[in-house]
């Protein structure tokens, strides 16, 4: 078994040292930054950001499903975002099986059928366009008219804007 004792003991270094507990609730960057959870990215550092700057909504492939306009929604109706950025990213996981391949595999070892959408992908860039379109059409997000895409390089490091 693996411990992570260290990174507990690494929180409570962090919280002896912590002086943001005044930050507002609300980014000051009025942005919400939607990405893949894949451990090689490292938004904060890509951005420039720091904390209270940005919501960071991370997901398996970065892409706009209900969860993420739920989050985008209270982001922005709530928190006060008014700028989204989507970043998808080369040689995402994702784009290395198929929907009906993975439900199958769950469905045969739980039993179960899968409840959501799998929604693995082939085109990087269209599912990105995919996304940024998802966001601009949804009824429950006020300031559709400042989402842009991207990708982020693992190999290279470089974040190219998808048009």
């Amino acid at each position: 078994m693996i411990s992570n004792d260290d990174l507990i003991n690494n929180a409570a270094a962090y919280s002896s040292v912590f002086d943001r507990g005044s930050l507002k609730r609300s980014p000051a960057r009025k942005l919400a930054v939607v990405t893949c959870m894949d451990s090689r990215i490292d938004t904060a550092a890509l951005l420039g950001l720091r904390e209270g700057e940005a919501h960071i909504i991370r997901n398996a492939g970065g892409i706009i499903n209900d969860g993420e306009i739920r989050s985008l929604a209270i982001s922005q109706r709530f928190m006060g975002t008014e700028e989204i950025l989507l970043i998808h990213h080369t040689d995402c996981g994702m784009q290395y099986f198929s929907d009906e391949e993975f439900r199958a595999t769950l469905e045969e070892e739980t039993g179960h059928k899968v409840p959501w959408p799998v929604e693995a992908f082939t085109d990087l860039e269209l599912d990105v366009r995919v996304s940024m379109a998802r966001v601009r059409e949804s009824p429950f997000i006020p300031h559709r008219d400042r989402v842009r895409g991207f990708v982020y390089e693992v190999e290279t490091g470089v974040l190219r804007e998808v048009i």
